[in-house]
């Protein structure tokens, strides 16, 4: 269940694959129950077509994605989709060319050429990502020499293999885009993705139940932690009275483990396998990122302790962020990468910083302040005592 939910796009090459096939009934069961997300298990992969329960949490994707790559990745699977089993990838090249100049692309703002080196890195990128999700297999040929050929002409070249039952699989729209007529189609970005993703649901007290039942437990399989004030009122109420029992269930069948807090609930990974983010983690950005936790969930105990609802807003502005880290550089510096310990590298680590504690859900940006959410605390550490190591 683990590495379904961590790799729900699963070739059979995955090492949990053929686990997943030996169990496919019940895996299929219990997520059709508990989530409402369909799983589809043949010989060559499997398919887990989650979506998530919050189309307006702008945190998520993959790393390095922006909307501009996310529209190359689809235009890539829409040359693949009329491709022969196998491509090239200056051939994959060309026939995305045509695809950008689209009129309704251009209209936007979106451009793409091969002339220049950042344009073919960007189109390796999607290729690399292709080959992580199986629907390509590298045959032959070097991505890197094409990045580096002058122009579109030469010989640097790769070949792929093209897997179009993983191919296939890559949309999990409950309705493709491709179905809307030009005078239906929604306009506006959220009314494409409700168009995308709603599930039909039945119009009855059962059905209702059902419908909050699994938008709270994709929250709590696909997130970090879910805030009790941020749910809609009915589900919030349902969420309340049913976390306790929903809390054993998950937990049971996935081996997190339930904190459940006044503000909410978590199901914290224990094991680092269903954690894309790990907090604490090694390496120069999580350190930052854990010492700007403590620094910020300080400030929101100190609030606190100033006078309940009448204290003061824990919230600070990306500067003052920016500036603590300037000042624990000193004592802390020796422990980063070069790079880091440069003047007015702060800013940028505090970017950093800042950018993975919302990802997490630990803390939300209102207008130009970083606010501090409730499972900060956690992350407190108090005072810290620097050791050497022995040698």
């Amino acid at each position: 269940m683990r590495a379904l939910l961590m790799t729900p796009l699963m070739d059979a090459a995955h090492e949990d694959f053929a686990a997943v096939r030996r169990h496919a009934d019940g895996l299929r069961e219990w997520f059709a129950r508990e989530t409402g997300w369909v799983l589809h298990v043949e010989r060559d992969g499997a398919r887990l077509y989650k979506r998530p329960a919050d189309l307006t949490d702008a945190t998520r994707g993959m790393p390095g994605y922006d909307r501009r790559r996310y529209a190359l990745l689809c235009l890539a699977c829409a040359v693949l989709e009329r491709a022969d089993p196998q491509i090239t990838l200056r051939l994959l090249g060309e026939r995305l060319l045509d695809l950008a100049a689209d009129p309704a692309l251009a209209a936007l703002g979106f451009t793409f050429t091969l002339g220049a080196r950042q344009e073919r890195r960007e189109l390796v990128v999607v290729c690399r990502t292709l080959l992580a999700l199986g629907v390509l297999q590298h045959v032959a040929g070097d991505e890197e020499a094409f990045v580096l050929a002058a122009g579109t002409e030469g010989h640097a070249d790769a070949l792929y293999d093209v897997h179009r039952r993983t191919l296939a699989g890559m949309l999990a729209a409950v309705r493709g885009p491709s179905s809307w007529s030009k005078a239906e189609a929604p306009t506006s970005i959220m009314e494409r993705l409700r168009a995308l993703a709603d599930e039909p649901a039945a119009d009855s007290d059962e059905g209702r139940r059902v419908t909050m039942r699994h938008h709270v437990a994709r929250r709590l399989l696909d997130d970090p932690v879910v805030y009790s004030e941020r749910l809609a009122t009915e589900v919030r109420a349902y969420f309340l009275n049913q976390r306790g029992a929903m809390a054993s269930r998950l937990s049971e069948a996935s081996g997190l483990v339930a904190e459940q807090r006044a503000e909410g609930l978590a199901l914290v990974d224990e094991s680092g396998l269903l954690t894309d983010l790990a907090m604490p983690a090694e390496g120069t950005d999580a350190h930052v990122t854990l010492l700007t936790a403590d620094y910020l969930a300080t400030r929101q105990r100190q609030a606190r302790a100033a006078g309940g609802d009448a204290a003061p807003s824990a919230a600070v502005r990306e500067q003052d962020i920016a500036e603590f880290l300037r000042d624990v550089r000193e004592r802390y510096g020796r422990y980063w990468r070069k790079s880091a310990r440069t003047p007015g590298a702060e800013r940028e680590l505090a970017a950093i910083a800042v950018e993975r504690l919302e990802k997490l859900q630990l803390v939300e940006r209102l207008a130009d302040f970083v606010h501090p959410l409730p499972a900060l605390a956690r992350f407190a550490l108090g005072d810290v005592d620097v050791q050497a190591m022995p040698r």
